[in-house]
């Protein structure tokens, strides 16, 4: 991971100001778009188009990445997925490796939200452009060839959070989810997260250091916010969920919170599959080039929502 710590900006997180959190998206962006980024997050599938699209939502307009088979095809599964980066950081084009390669390959159209960040939009705001995105997104899921009847929910850390959060309010919102995915999730927000023994256990995490999440939980959550309102390990309601696939990184901090609620949502009667995957850290499907663990992992997802997505309508896997 030394090259991993190279590319990344010294960062107190202790005392970290919101000023500076803007900041550091910016270095984060300028080594995302170098050379040696591009080696860390890989390149994406060539057999994938790669489109960005404005989606009006109620008071405000949001950026979401598209991605297409380049061989066409029509009524193709709906993936809506969510980038990490704890509600402060994080854009749709990390996930690159990893959604294009869903979209050649499911095949299906993805599509990413590029959803609201703290400081300047706290809590909340990311749970509710989720919320709004993921039907607005099913409305014009026939612009893009998808097929609105079949839908899958993606996210990563705290972009877990918000699939699981979406999943479970699918019935409310009227989606057909088949399926969802949750890689290395940030599932409770509340100070429990600190908690875990995975998060001493794993407090030498290069991508995810105890200090990174104290400092997520202070600038993302407003002081009066109660945090298990978007922790879907302290929601009542989980039963009826569509299958559920979640991938634990074992040198992660948050790596506890899987099996946590793989357990919870067993108990509810949800069928799950939870992955660990031993040598893996926080954000590993987002850095191919240095994490081994994320090939397997990538082919697990797309095995995954293959068989979820397509069995539905008659097409087999190759």
């Amino acid at each position: 991971m030394r090259i991993l710590a190279a590319l990344t900006p010294e960062v107190d997180w202790d005392s970290i100001t919101p000023d500076q959190v803007i900041e550091i998206r910016e270095a984060q962006d300028r080594t995302r778009r170098s050379v040696l980024g591009g080696l860390i997050t890989g390149r994406p599938d060539r057999g994938a188009r790669i489109a960005t699209y404005a989606l009006d939502l109620p008071g405000r307009r949001l950026n979401v990445r598209v991605y297409r088979p380049e061989r066409g095809g029509s009524a193709l599964p709906l993936i809506v997925a969510f980038h990490g980066g704890g509600f402060i950081t994080g854009v749709p084009d990390q996930d690159d490796w990893l959604l294009s390669h869903l979209a050649a390959n499911c095949p299906a159209v993805v599509a990413s939200v590029d959803y609201r960040l703290a400081p300047e939009h706290p809590v909340p705001a990311p749970v509710e452009d989720a919320y709004d995105a993921v039907p607005r997104l099913a409305e014009q899921a026939a612009e893009w060839g998808a097929d609105a009847t079949r839908i899958a929910l993606l996210g990563a850390s705290a972009g877990a959070s918000l699939a699981a959060l979406t999943a479970i309010r699918a019935a409310r919102l009227g989606l057909p989810v088949h399926t969802q995915v949750l890689i290395n999730p940030q599932l409770d927000w509340t100070d429990r997260t600190f908690r875990y023994p995975s998060f001493t256990e794993n407090a030498d995490s290069p991508t995810a250091s105890p200090a990174n999440c104290r400092a997520v939980q202070r600038i993302a959550l407003p002081e009066s916010f109660d945090a298990r309102a978007i922790s879907p390990l302290q929601s009542e309601n989980i039963a009826g969920l569509a299958p559920t696939l979640i991938q634990a990184a074992g040198l992660d901090p948050l790596e506890d919170q899987a099996p946590a609620y793989a357990d919870r949502l067993r108990q509810a009667g949800v069928e799950v599959t939870l992955t660990r995957y031993p040598e893996a850290t926080h954000a590993f499907l987002s850095m191919p080039g240095l994490v081994p663990a994320a090939r397997p992992a990538r082919a697990e997802i797309l095995a995954h929502l293959r068989s979820h997505l397509l069995k539905r309508s008659g097409a087999s896997a190759r």
